[in-house]
């Protein structure tokens, strides 16, 4: 991966926009630590310390998820919407997520509260972002409802937490990387971190087990190929 991406260095960087792309993907492609990724590139002879790499994921890893997302299919007409308490700095925090019927992460969203005010706030976000979806599959909070005749929104809402299964995995990922980073730190970071996480998942992680040998190969050449070309744009 780091040969496919041109040498050239960013301005005010020592390194090529190869190896920092490389670093960007290993973290949030793996359950990997900032000091993992650090041993992983001096295996290759690439001596950078931790601290240059978490500098180099908080700049460049938005900066490629932006321009990843902005390229991407529209989402399937079915939505799943749900939250997951997190603790950040022994404060109670929701984790809003939505996912599409493929399970490709639509957004997230950190908020203090889980009430309609909170729920209104991410759907309009979503609709804003994707447009309308004809079904919304919620559990049985009573706040998605409430939001969504705040907003307004004429679709197929089902409110039942068995129809809701397809984004219970897409927490396991988030609560994986809670535990190795010691708990988020802020809810700044939590949602900078998970939105760049989220969407590198939905371009690497397809569902594997309902695909060929060489479907899932074609489509991880693409993911890559489509990685690259972004990373080749990055700007310092």
């Amino acid at each position: 991966m780091i040969s496919q991406i041109s040498a050239a260095r960013l301005k005010g960087h020592r390194f090529p926009r190869a190896i920092i792309s490389y670093a960007v993907w290993a973290y949030h492609r793996f359950a990997l630590s900032l000091r993992d990724v650090e041993d992983l590139l001096a295996e290759r002879g690439i001596k950078v310390s931790y601290e240059t790499i978490r500098a180099w994921v908080r700049k460049f890893g938005p900066q490629i998820a932006r321009r990843i997302r902005s390229k991407r299919a529209r989402p399937s007409d079915k939505w799943h919407l749900d939250e997951v308490v997190i603790s950040i700095g022994g404060v109670k925090h929701w984790l809003w997520r939505a996912v599409d019927s493929n399970g490709d992460v639509l957004d997230i969203l950190v908020q203090s509260r889980r009430n309609t005010r909170a729920a209104k706030r991410f759907i309009a976000g979503l609709v804003a972002r994707w447009g309308r979806p004809r079904v919304i599959i919620t559990d049985k909070l009573r706040s998605y409802g409430a939001a969504l005749r705040k907003l307004g929104l004429e679709v197929d809402h089902r409110a039942h937490k068995g129809l809701n299964n397809r984004i219970e995995g897409s927490h396991r990922p988030t609560r994986k990387r809670e535990k190795i980073q010691g708990r988020f730190k802020s809810a700044r970071q939590a949602q900078r971190f998970l939105a760049v996480h989220d969407e590198t998942a939905n371009l690497f992680r397809p569902r594997r087990h309902k695909m060929t040998a060489a479907a899932y190969r074609q489509k991880r050449a693409n993911a890559f190929a489509r990685w690259n070309e972004v990373a080749a744009t990055m700007a310092a």
